[in-house]
């Protein structure tokens, strides 16, 4: 068997193995792979240095500039089938109830069924009714009166 059809042989491993293991870096070492072995074929290149050194330039070359176009491809994006794009913009103005006692300005609240860690500068109690004034990350701003937007 001839080193440019092991190259490719490697290659196309590398690149399979992908589709275990989701890093999005074997398949930029396989494609470095059957580039070296496709060159070894026409003649381009014959020396092992070469091969190694052609093989480590590719591959870093395309793991640094294309990996993170490549990512969505092959990892893609999963969501549950109930999932619905983030709306916390949306929610500004929402009520929301105060699930936990609000202590130095933070509390538990639920908003559209889903819990949230919130802030407020009011004190809040279990129970009572507030509303969703900013959103903060993953925190959301509350009040107990409704603020104009």
């Amino acid at each position: 068997m001839s080193t440019a059809i092991i190259w490719i042989i490697i290659g196309v491993v590398l690149i399979l193995t992908e589709l275990l293991a989701t890093s999005i870096v074997a398949v930029f070492l396989g494609v470095g792979a059957i580039v070296v072995g496709i060159l070894l074929h026409f003649g381009l290149i014959e020396s092992a240095s070469a091969q190694y050194t052609i093989f480590g330039l590719v591959s870093l070359l395309l793991l640094f500039t294309a990996r993170g176009r490549f990512k969505r491809w092959f990892v893609g994006y999963t969501a549950d089938t109930n999932e619905q794009p983030s709306t916390l913009s949306q929610d500004i103005g929402d009520r929301v109830t105060v699930l936990a006692d609000f202590q130095q300005g933070q509390g538990r609240v639920l908003l559209n069924g889903v819990q949230w860690d919130a802030h407020s500068t009011d004190a809040l109690k279990a129970g009572e009714l507030a509303w969703v004034t900013a959103n903060q990350g993953i925190h959301l701003q509350v009040a107990r009166e409704k603020h104009p937007q």
